[in-house]
């Protein structure tokens, strides 16, 4: 399925952004400010984690660096990751009259719900940045590491996504399993927190969760200025497990989607 993916992906991609921007609207169908409450809401958020530690609780800085950019910088690609699998997960679910559309290619469906959250995402980047620079912090050349960490991430939440968007047709509790699990990864990747608070005999274990990478990624891009490659075990063992995910989402999709619009 990947292999016929990548080599249809370029004539079905327009396709695929049509459907993503109908479906972006559609969330928000209905509402007065409509589309609006995608970009207003995620402020709103990060404006009050602002308030909270930098006016209320006073944070000091972690590194030397404002905490309230260290944790935007990290916040960012986790509202991504846990918006794109959350909505991908019932993305057949919620389309379920496509499924009985023998021409239609079902696995696009967790897609657009990635591509979906990435308008999203990249308004958040551009509101990370304007933070920085009102700290006086501007863009540097390692700023364009970003898209690769952002690249590495879709093809997890891909694969991923392909998984439990299949699973969640046949077993409904995996919609609330993905929810919590991704409460405990909230907590378990350090974004509130540093590593180096951890002791180092459970650095290894914190690693160990792929999204570790992204948001250290981010937060190397934008902050500590550091390049992906000065990581190389790091590295190998996320693409490693990047790619194992993506053949188990290949292989679990393709098997379940046979019985797909029995079950629907």
């Amino acid at each position: 399925m990947v292999l016929s993916f990548l080599k249809d992906f370029k004539s079905i991609q327009k396709f695929i952004l049509e459907f993503s921007i109908r479906d972006f609207r559609a969330r928000y169908l209905g509402s007065f400010l409509g589309v609006l409450w995608a970009f207003i809401q995620p402020t709103i958020q990060i404006i009050i984690y602002w308030f909270v530690f930098q006016i209320g609780f006073k944070s000091v800085p972690v590194d030397n660096f404002p905490f309230i950019l260290w944790l935007v910088s990290a916040m960012v690609p986790w509202f991504f990751i846990a918006d794109s699998i959350q909505n991908a997960t019932n993305s057949i679910v919620d389309n379920s009259y496509l499924v009985k559309k023998v021409v239609f290619r079902v696995s696009i469906l967790p897609i657009v719900k990635v591509y979906s959250a990435l308008y999203i995402h990249v308004f958040f980047l551009l509101f990370m940045l304007v933070m920085f620079a009102c700290y006086g912090y501007f863009p540097t050349v390692y700023s364009l590491q970003v898209l690769y960490y952002l690249v590495s991430a879709i093809i997890l939440v891909i694969g991923i996504s392909w998984i439990t968007s299949s699973l969640v047709i046949f077993l409904k509790d995996v919609g609330q399993t993905v929810s919590m699990l991704l409460q405990f990864g909230f907590w378990l990747t350090p974004i509130f927190y540093a590593l180096n608070i951890v002791p180092a005999q459970f650095h290894f274990l914190f690693k160990l969760n792929p999204f570790y990478y992204i948001v250290q990624g981010y937060r190397d891009s934008f902050v500590y200025h550091k390049w992906f490659w000065e990581y190389p075990s790091l590295t190998l063992y996320y693409w490693c497990f990047t790619i194992v995910v993506l053949a188990a989402g290949t292989i679990v999709f393709k098997k379940l989607r046979p019985h797909f619009a029995d079950v629907l």
